[in-house]
């Protein structure tokens, strides 16, 4: 038998270095006592040691997040760079440097002789780490989930989990003998069916996902893919523990033994589930029903059953990980959970979790990889395990009829990886299952798989919506006999009376139903990424809630308008939940507009109206995301001050019952595409029974002349020649719809039309606050981009320019502080404005005085609906 290879590394003497297994020899000094009182405690070395290791740990994935922002990369990506750069993949690199060097000053953070408290810690981290993961996510899930997303997490188990157990045995190292190869081969496989549920839901929030179908699916399906991924762990665990004691025994005798391991773990998981989740449910239930809230001792209790749990798991042949997450899986879904995420997640996942990297850093080294393997049977085998979820999840969708582009997104988002996959190595190398090179391989392909997410998701999916033609981004641009689509912002239960009436003024009908897509706006304080929560396919928890009042207004909201689509037969609504930052939180609205084909997006207003009609309470993130929506918008975009319609609308239905005047609205039209916009969502809104619409047109008065005008043309630049052009063909263009406007309600006794002339600012505010103050409703047009003598002496004071001037008039004004206003904006494209001014001039040139007057109306008619 040869003798041991030893190697001196400054003060260590490494055994056997390379090998399954080192043995390292180091001095350490000690002053020795008569008392053993007076004998150096030695945790006065070690503990300090181990807060300079987490800082350093910390403070490097911090500046990696910040780096990798731009690129859309999970967590796990900045945690595992910084695990190799703790490591002698770097380190190991300046070893003959020079003692005073700084970069070696640097490799004395990690000495081994701390390694045995390092791991301790990061074990007990680890285990609170998997009760936060087990805390988010909702078994109950699996249980709605859709046949296309059970069959993708199927094959994405199965597949991987054969290719992986293949791979094991590729020979992409010599020299190494393995203890137990048949083993080692499964933490290759359960490495490879890993789909990260909590990076994978980041990634999907990052790139503003989580709302399409391929989101809903890909996180079904990792959850099923975790759930079992853990299973298969402590499968493996239990076997090779059976396996190190029971290896030359008959096979009948090992089954046996198996079987008899197994039998704790099973009843450690069935008096979880059937007798301590009922348990924690009653003791929640109580607990509401006496004191109405937890306190600091409930929390308590519930951690430190974390730590019991984790250790009667570590007894019955488990990991103290599965513990911790099986404990957290039964914890019921609610303000508990809520608390507890609030409460330890920043802890754990920033300060305790990267003692956990720390420790699997020291065990990865790339030189050693890249140094002792056949790179041909690396690069093989790197390209085979990234590719396997892919063609799993590729053959599943073919089988649905998904195209093939949509299959390689979602299977190179399922290939997302995270801590999850770090443990199975680590456990596998702790067995002795796997060695050095061997996890050095499997590290690398995490990396390269896990960061291939986001460019492989951009190249392979990128979305019909940038390449097709949308062409309902208004409500004047559709056809009057088809649905209707609104998405409305919700911030919180005050706006819900207001939006939810408004909604039942549209008119829905047979002909021209509404389909509502009701988002809930939460704001993101606590982390940078985001979440989007699909409440009809699937709920699930996630710690990304930013408080008890929030979850509780979402399901208020969510049962409000689910109440409001039971009581309308032509009425469908889809509830949804945003949660982001407000500064980027339009970008959400935008992809929801965008996807569902939306015609109009109906915004609260910043302020809250108090009991006398004034307005108050300035929300200036809430004004800040009307201005992004205002900005950005791809389709009209309604702002509502309201200010009691909900009784209004009461009112109005009642008095339709039994004859009497309703509700009373006011269209007030300068001119321009957003007063043209204002005037047909009136105009819809007067069809509906018991609604009574008044039309006031001012037109300007100078010399005779009326219309849309700019100041004194003899002082103009050409630019101003160029802005009189577009406000002359828009001037046509206010004419022909007012025109067609009349002569189609002529007939219509709910709906009056005045003209109005006024030749200066103060006849207009004038008109407006005296003759014209009586209504519950008011509907008007922004004004944007809009040059009117009328409105140009108002903007100067405009406190609120995203109301207009027009808007600012009525909710400031006394006359009008009982009414609401509702601010209606086109879509700010330039694109479809200049559609409309080009439509008129190939096809409206000629007066408009109606049907039978024009023969060219019918062909006018049909032109427009196929340019708009």
């Amino acid at each position: 038998m040869s003798k041991p290879r030893n190697v001196t590394f400054g003060n260590y003497t490494i055994s056997r270095p390379g090998g399954l297994e080192i043995q390292v020899c180091y001095p350490e000094e000690f002053n020795k006592y008569d008392s053993p009182w007076q004998r150096q405690n030695p945790m006065m070395r070690a503990v300090p040691l181990l807060a300079t290791e987490l800082g350093f740990a910390i403070v490097a994935i911090r500046l990696f997040i910040i780096l990798l922002k731009p690129l859309h990369q999970p967590r796990f990506i900045p945690e595992l760079l910084t695990s190799i750069l703790i490591g002698p993949s770097t380190f190991g690199t300046f070893e003959s440097l020079s003692p005073d060097t700084i970069v070696k000053q640097m490799m004395k953070l990690f000495p081994y002789e701390n390694t045995v408290l390092l791991e301790t810690f990061s074990s007990l981290g680890l285990t609170f780490y998997m009760f936060l993961v087990g805390l988010e996510m909702d078994v109950s899930a699996v249980k709605r989930m859709e046949k296309k997303s059970l069959s993708i997490a199927f094959a994405g188990i199965v597949i991987p989990f054969c290719i992986g157990a293949a791979l094991h045995f590729v020979p992409i190292h010599e020299g190494i003998t393995r203890e137990s190869p048949n083993l080692g081969a499964l933490f290759w496989a359960i490495s490879l069916t890993i789909t990260s549920f909590p990076d994978l839901a980041r990634i999907l929030s990052d790139v503003k996902l989580l709302h399409t179908d391929i989101g809903k699916t890909a996180l079904s399906s990792a959850i099923v893919n975790d759930l079992s991924s853990w299973f298969l762990l402590v499968l493996v665990i239990v076997a090779f523990n059976h396996y190190s004691k029971h290896r030359h025994g008959p096979a009948l005798t090992e089954l046996g033994a198996f079987l008899m391991a197994m039998l704790p773990i099973i009843c450690f998981i069935l008096i979880f589930w059937f007798v301590l989740r009922p348990c924690i449910a009653w003791m929640i239930k109580e607990t509401k029903k006496k004191a109405g809230k937890f306190s600091d001792t409930h929390i308590s209790v519930i951690l430190l059953g974390v730590v019991v749990c984790g250790f009667i798991a570590d007894g019955c042949g488990m990991h103290s990980m599965a513990g911790g997450f099986i404990f957290g899986l039964i914890i019921p879904n609610g303000e508990l959970a809520i608390n507890i995420m609030e409460r330890t997640e920043e802890f754990i996942s920033g300060v305790w979790l990267p003692s956990f990297i720390v420790v699997s850093g020291l065990r990865t080294n790339f030189l050693e990889l890249f140094s002792k393997t056949k790179l041909f049977y690396l690069l093989l085998t790197t390209i085979v395990a990234t590719s396997a979820k892919i063609l799993s999840t590729v053959l599943v969708a073919l089988c649905y009829g998904m195209p093939v582009r949509d299959g390689v997104a979602l299977g190179g988002l399922m290939n997302t990886k995270g801590v999850m996959a770090l443990i199975v190595l680590n456990e596998g190398r702790s067995l002795k299952a796997i060695d050095n090179i061997l996890m050095a391989a499997m590290v690398f392909m995490l990396l390269l798989m896990t960061g291939l997410v986001g460019p492989i998701f951009f190249l392979a999916n990128k979305k019909a919506k940038r390449t097709r033609k949308y062409k309902q981004r208004t409500i004047q641009r559709r056809n009057p006999d088809t649905e209707l689509r609104i998405l409305t912002c919700i911030h919180s239960v005050g706006n819900l009376s207001g939006i939810i009436n408004l909604l039942e003024l549209s008119n829905a009908t047979k002909k021209s139903p509404l389909c509502v897509f009701a988002v809930h706006l939460v704001e993101l304080t606590r982390r940078a990424s985001a979440m989007l929560i699909v409440h009809d396919a699937f709920r699930t928890k996630t710690s990304d809630q930013n408080s008890i009042r929030e979850l509780a207004d979402s399901d208020l909201i969510i049962n409000a308008f689910r109440h409001y689509q039971d009581r309308n037969d032509d009425i469908t609504v889809q509830p949804l939940t945003a949660v982001s930052s407000f500064t980027s939180i339009h970008e959400d609205i935008f992809e929801i507009a965008e996807d569902k084909v939306v015609a109009l997006i109906l915004i609260p207003f910043h302020k809250q109206p108090t009991a006398d009609g004034e307005l108050q309470g300035e929300n200036h993130q809430i004004r800040e995301v009307n201005n992004n929506l205002l900005a950005k918008a791809p389709c009209s975009i309604g702002i509502l001050v309201d200010r009691g319609i909900g009784s209004a609308v009461i009112t109005s239905a009642q008095s339709s019952l039994h004859g009497r005047q309703g509700l009373k609205l006011c269209m007030l039209f300068i001119g321009g595409p957003d007063d043209r916009e204002a005037l047909f969502y009136a105009w819809r809104m007067a069809g509906k029974p018991g609604v009574n619409l008044t039309v006031v047109r001012y037109v300007y008065n100078k010399d005779g002349e009326s219309g849309i005008l700019v100041e004194d043309l003899n002082n103009t630049e050409d630019e101003d020649l160029v802005d009189t052009a577009r406000d002359v063909k828009e001037k046509e263009l206010d004419d022909e719809f007012i025109n067609e406007f009349r002569f189609k309600t002529m007939y219509d006794s709910s709906i009056t039309y005045n003209d109005k002339m006024v030749s200066n600012v103060e006849e207009l505010v004038e008109s407006i606050t005296t003759m014209y103050g009586e209504y519950e409703l008011y509907i008007i047009g922004r004004g944007d981009n809009v040059k009117s003598p009328l409105t140009m002496g108002l903007s100067g004071w405009v406190d609120n320019p995203e109301l207009g001037p027009v808007g600012e008039t009525l909710v400031s004004s006394n006359s009008t502080a009982h009414a609401s206003v509702l601010v209606v904006q086109q879509s700010s494209s330039a694109l479809f404005r200049s559609e409309s001014l080009q439509v008129k001039r190939k096809f409206g040139r000629q007066k408009w005085a109606s049907p039978i007057l024009n023969p060219d109306f019918e062909a006018f008619e049909n032109k427009k609906k196929k340019y708009y």
